[in-house]
């Protein structure tokens, strides 16, 4: 019984991911053996796109990059479906004119 109960004890509870795209992102990393730095930017990726997007990079990855770091073509293909933004319009300093009536 002793053994029983350091098992208990010892045992992690691992808490399910709260949205589906963090599961998929976990299924990516393992999938591609992402490094852990770059952990971050895969959730980012699942969170913006689409499933299908995010599975068809994955996919593409997979068939295209065979050797070598699959992990940097992921994001390459990944950054081809990302909404373009535009930069911000900077607004235009008032500039401090006097008038004078005259």
């Amino acid at each position: 019984m002793d053994n029983l109960a350091d098992l208990l004890k010892s045992r992690q509870a691992k808490k399910a991911p709260a949205y589906p795209w963090q599961d998929l992102a976990l299924r990516v990393i393992t999938q591609l053996s992402i490094p852990n730095f770059k952990r971050g930017a895969v959730f980012k990726v699942c969170k913006e796109l689409s499933t299908t997007q995010v599975e068809r990079a994955m996919n593409d990855t997979k068939e295209l990059c065979q050797t070598g770091a699959a992990w940097k073509y992921f994001f390459k293909i990944a950054d081809q479906y990302m909404p373009k933004r535009e930069a911000p319009i900077k607004k235009e300093k008032k500039s401090k004119q006097t008038s004078i009536d005259l």
